[in-house]
This record gives structure tokens, sequence and C-alpha cells, in this order.
């Protein structure tokens, strides 16, 4: 029985999955299972996939006979994994080697932690950009560490290639096959809602930014998960949250809305958000949203006033920018 399970779902990363899989057999820490599962890849993933297997007995290799998503991808790879840790890696990421030697060490003495470290940017040649996971994610002075259940609701900053997490805390849990591109996302505020996290600062994995990255492929299907999943984290954890954090939760499935040019839609829950939470320091924002959408002369001249009164004051502003 192995010690830790890499889990790697493939599709179409013909010039980026050798060196992926590359990263994981060259770990310094060598007891280890790579379980990929290719969904139905129409370019040469396959037979790259299956040279590593052919070399390297610790490669277990599934592969689909029609395109089934990602979120079902993952789950066909969790039902099969054997070790005591589990770990992801993304077809076109890469890992440094001493990522899981490192990260096991630590989790001696925090057995009761989901690990998880910041990562260096790549581009398509693996040239690093000079910049960090965490500040592409605007989350370099965020909570990092401990319980982040409310802060993962807000906004999801966790480096998802980096993680480190003992395969009973996963339990039952599965990613959410009625998301395309956010189902790693409610899959971690489930396991956040019961786990503690444990930060690497350093550098342990590599995520990698090209034009094939989902958002920049269909971000129309992209904001559509977006209404779904904030939609959920209200159903599932609306009696556990506070009022602001729903007010924010509503504020954000509006912002979505108003991104699909659905700005009817848009004004119902930016006016969810204030009946949820009147008196939040937030409630001017809803306001400016729900009657400009901070559109026009005063809409803009508006939006740009409130951000500039919390700054002086140092109050907590609300980013728009949702991943």
């Amino acid at each position: 029985m192995v010690l830790v399970s890499v889990l790697m779902g493939s599709y179409n990363h013909q010039n980026y999955i050798g060196e992926a899989i590359e990263s994981v057999l060259n770990q310094t820490f060598p007891d280890l299972e790579l379980i990929i599962v290719d969904d139905y890849s129409t370019d040469n993933s396959r037979r790259i996939i299956e040279k590593y297997q052919a070399k390297d007995e610790r490669v277990r290799a599934f592969f689909h006979e029609k395109n089934m998503g990602i979120a079902t991808t993952l789950n066909e790879g969790l039902a099969k994994v054997r070790g005591k840790f589990v770990s992801f890696i993304g077809s076109d990421d890469v890992w440094f080697p001493y990522k899981l030697e490192r990260q096991l060490a630590l989790s001696k003495n925090h057995e009761d932690k989901i690990l998880w470290s910041e990562g260096e940017i790549i581009d398509s040649k693996s040239v690093p950009t000079g910049t960090s996971f965490t500040k592409m994610h605007s989350a370099a002075n965020k909570k990092k560490s401990g319980n982040l259940f409310k802060e993962i609701l807000w906004d999801n900053y966790i480096f998802g290639q980096s993680l480190l997490i003992k395969k009973d805390f996963i339990g039952n849990a599965l990613f959410d096959t009625s998301l395309r591109y956010l189902n790693d996302y409610r899959f971690i505020a489930d396991l956040a809602r019961k786990h503690e996290f444990l930060f690497v600062p350093e550098p342990l994995a590599k995520y990698r930014i090209h034009g094939g990255n989902s958002i920049s492929k269909d971000r129309t299907g992209w904001l559509k998960d977006r209404v779904l999943l904030n939609s959920y984290f209200l159903q599932r954890y609306g009696s556990e949250i506070s009022r602001n954090l729903k007010g924010i939760l509503y504020m954000k499935i509006g912002s979505t809305y108003a991104d699909l040019g659905r700005t009817d839609l848009a004004k119902q829950f930016y006016l969810k958000a204030i009946s949820i939470d009147p008196f939040s320091r937030e409630t001017i924002l809803y306001l400016i949203l729900a009657f400009t959408e901070a559109k026009g002369w005063l809409g803009s001249s508006l939006f740009m006033f409130y951000f500039k009164v919390n700054s002086i004051f140092e109050l907590k502003a609300v980013n728009l920018h949702f991943y």
C-alpha cells in the first residue's frame, strides 16, 4: 500500500502532460502512485500517458471512451486511490521535486490539517512569470492557515495543485458534476467546513498560464458556474454564516448576472443583499450597483467615491473580480 495517491485529470494537454508526469515520478519521496484519468483526449495525450505507464509501475492510467467532464473524471480517480494521503496535479502543471517530502514532514506534527503551499506562476514554455499564486489571486495578505471556511466562501484562493489531504478527510466528498469549471472550489469549501489548513510559504508547485485555461475558453460557462456555486453556498451554509457574508454572496450572484447581461436579475440580487444585511457598510455599494450598475458618469463616480471612502477609513472593501 502506498502512502500518497496523486490524482491527475487529463484532457488535451499533449504539450505539457509529460512534464507534469515527470514532476510527480521524480519526487524525492518515492512512495506514491500516480492515478491518471484521461477524459477522452483527442490529441497525443493517451500515447504519452501509456509510455510512462509502461516505464513506471507507479502509474495507473484509465481512459474514457467519451468526454465526461472534469468533475466525473476526478471522482473516478478518487474512487481508485489507495494511499493514506491524496494530492492533485493538473496535466498542465508542475511540482517541485521536494513537494511531497516537505509536506509529509510537516504533516507528522499537523495530522489534523490540510496542507497547501505557495505556487510559482509559469507560462506555456515553463518560464516563471515573476509572480506567485497568492499574489495573482490578490491573497498575499489574506489568512492562509487555520479555519479558512468563511474566507473561502468569500473567495477561493487555495492553490489546488499544492494540496496534501488525508484520505479520511475527504470521506464521501465528491466534485459536483453540475459545475463545469468551479467544482474544485466547491470541493475545497466543503473540506474547509470541517478541517483547518496549514500554509507553506515556500512554492512547492507551479501553476501554468496559457491560452487553454478554462476561463479564457468559455467565460459564459464559467459565469454560470459562479451563480450555481454561490447559490449552493447560501443553501448549504446560509444558517451558519453571518448576515454580512450572506449579503456578499447575494451581491456576488447579482454581479455575475450583470456580467451575463441579465440586469433584471442582477438588481433583484443586489436588493436581496440589502434586505439580508441592511445596516452593513456594504449597503451603499449594493444600492449603487442596484440602481446604476456602476455605469455612466453618476454610477462610476459613486462607485469610485465608495471605495475612496472605504480606503480612507481602512474599511474592508468588496473585491468585484471574483475567481
